[in-house]
């Protein structure tokens, strides 16, 4: 009976946020509720409830200060010199464009938000490729590759949901995966390499200078490739896209992609603020303090020193309130929903069955079986419905044969890179929005490049003996 309804409340919860009809944290919160209730232990959801808070509160503190700082570093211009290093390397050669653009989406994916990467790497990138008539899903679907694998970081939601759904600190799912992951970076690299060499075929080379001229906007004669393309000619005065902050084209100065003279920017702290930032990413690898501490310190003294007027300060916090609110809403939201999973015995009675439908070879290898799962699972569900759905019953079926929840968890979020072009992502409509890219044409190009690297970091993973 467990089993069937504990089946019943992972299939209710997915159907109605996958349809809609209800916010994550709704369904959270109320369809493990009335499944309490029905199992007949409904007097316990109390207790249910107040020691999964208690669990989970450290992961939400990590969550809610990284976006905090992050969003801070993004605000005074940490990454603005990086942004016009990229443009200054991409010139106009198309392999350049390609690899500046994973190298930027990447860069800019350690604010954990996609939303805010995309933004970013479109704002700066757009122009380029519309000026040269570069293929437009290039961009999306390299952009949306590269922030899939660093999306897998301890504040970017995929391993804090692990963390979250099996008990575990997102540290040690985090840390020993940085060689597959890297490894997956790298292949995401050499990836943009040979897109760009591809374009550069199909469209051609130019210096910026010969592509900044009025005269570049009617037919470029391109040495080794025709005009046009997937991205149309670049027209002249050819702008950013609609709704793209700070995006802008500069015929004397070439292309600019943040705004360089927004008010929150702090150039005389930029080696401060980049050095606070190297000193915590450094902290948290070597693992000197617990994340969430290092991030609630990190927050705290990036706010004090770059923004010491009050009211700059609570415009800041402000201006990342809503990032703040849902992603630790969630979390605390996921500890009703895990807590009913795991108190009345559903996780048990499904893991039990589980492992039965496994044949018996297999089982030792859960791991592998759950970064291959992780890949359609994660691309046709949210993050929410596996990691706190069908990921706590992997775990459980794994333990029956020896294998640990840890590798279980690493194994999980090798999919991310697929994960990323999912329609169940908004950030993902926010990139094909801004790069007026069909998301279909998005979808068509970037699933099988975005599967190959997410099956590239799953074998890296094996390979290294991590999973």
């Amino acid at each position: 009976m467990l089993t069937v309804l504990g089946f019943a409340m992972i299939a209710t919860f997915l159907v109605l946020i996958m349809t809609k009809k209800m916010s994550p944290i709704a369904a959270l919160v109320l369809i493990p509720a009335l499944f309490c209730v029905a199992v007949g232990q409904g007097a316990r959801l109390g207790d249910y409830v107040i020691e999964g808070v208690g669990n989970l509160a450290p992961t939400a503190a990590m969550l809610m200060f990284a976006i905090v700082y992050f969003g801070v570093m993004i605000d005074v211009g940490l990454f603005d010199p990086i942004v016009r290093a990229i443009l200054r390397f991409c010139k106009a050669d198309p392999v350049r464009i390609v690899v500046g653009t994973a190298v930027l989406a990447a860069i800019v994916s350690l604010d954990g938000d996609g939303s805010t990467t995309f933004m970013i790497t479109v704002s700066a990138m757009y122009p380029l490729y519309k000026r040269l008539g570069m293929s437009l899903v290039v961009m999306t679907g390299v952009a949306a590759t590269a922030n899939g694998v660093m999306n897998t970081l301890p504040w970017g939601g995929p391993t804090a949901r692990a963390a979250t759904a099996l008990k575990l600190d997102a540290s040690d799912i985090f840390v020993p995966m940085i060689p597959a992951l890297g490894t997956g970076l790298l292949f995401v690299f050499v990836l943009a390499y040979v897109l760009g060499r591809r374009e550069r075929k199909r469209v051609g080379y130019l210096t910026l200078d010969e592509a900044l001229v009025p005269e570049a906007d009617t037919v470029l004669v391109k040495a080794g490739g025709g005009n046009g393309g997937d991205g149309g000619r670049g027209g002249k005065g050819a702008a950013g896209p609609s709704g793209a902050p700070g995006a802008r084209e500069e015929s004397g100065d070439g292309f600019q992609g943040l705004d360089p003279d927004r008010a929150t920017l702090r150039p005389r702290l930029y080696w401060f603020n980049a050095g606070l930032t190297v000193a915590l990413l450094t902290a948290m690898i070597l693992e000197l303090l617990p994340i969430p501490v290092l991030f609630l310190l990190g927050a705290a003294l990036a706010l004090t020193v770059n923004y010491p007027n009050m009211a700059e300060q609570k415009a800041r916090i402000a201006a990342h309130a809503d990032n703040v609110l849902n992603v630790s809403g969630m979390v605390f939201a996921a500890a009703v929903f895990t807590g009913v999973l795991t108190g009345t015995g559903m996780v048990k009675h499904m893991a039990d069955w589980l492992v039965g439908a496994i044949p018996e070879g297999m089982g030792p290898h859960m791991g592998l079986v759950t970064g291959v799962l992780s890949l359609p699972l994660t691309y046709f569900m949210s993050n929410d419905g596996f990691y706190f759905g069908v990921l706590p019953v992997l775990a459980e079926a794994g333990a029956a044969h020896g294998v640990s929840p840890v590798e279980i968890a690493r194994a999980s979020i090798a999919g991310q890179a697929l994960h990323m072009s999912s329609p169940l992502v908004p950030a993902v409509y926010v990139l094909v929005g801004m790069a007026k890219v069909e998301f279909g044409d998005h979808t068509r190009f970037t699933v099988k490049w975005a599967a190959l690297t997410s099956l590239v970091v799953l074998a890296a993973a094996i390979l290294f003996g991590i999973v």
